[in-house]
């Protein structure tokens, strides 16, 4: 598998899943099955140009937001902007997980609360030694 068929793929899923739309539907609109979907997600399938930029027409969003803060095309050195944390904060929000903390985080309405929250999992998430929080090892 190729690492932005991956990283365009999560955002697919990530998009689809934002909007509340099922694998079905979005088959349905592209003209393919859901089980195409699912490929096109996990990256095991390229999905084309053409599709692409109906799923973008469908999902409201430029077709350079599927590749926004992605991986650097093979044998291309990554640019200045081009950060490995930005891929991991991707894949996590792609994650059931991420999606469902991040769409509970944004019906706060308290700053102070969503603050106490920031605080809260930054003591306990784990540091490497850049300082960053760690990997997404295990996470869905």
């Amino acid at each position: 598998m190729n690492s932005v068929d991956v990283y365009v793929g999560a955002r697919l899923r990530m998009r689809r899943a934002m909007l509340g739309m099922s694998q079905s539907k979005l088959g349905a609109v592209l003209g393919v099955t859901f089980q195409q979907i699912q490929k096109y997600e996990k990256g095991v399938n390229r999905i084309s140009a053409s599709r692409l930029k109906q799923a973008a027409s469908v999902f409201d969003v430029d077709v350079d937001w599927f590749y926004e803060g992605g991986p650097a095309e093979q044998g291309v050195k990554a640019g200045w902007a081009e950060r490995g944390s930005r891929s991991l904060d991707v894949q996590f929000l792609s994650t059931t997980e991420g999606f469902k903390l991040n769409r509970a985080f944004t019906r706060i309405r308290d700053p102070k609360v969503r603050r106490k929250i920031i605080d809260l999992v930054e003591s306990l998430a784990p540091h490497d030694e850049g300082g960053e929080a760690g990997s997404l090892e295990g996470v869905r």
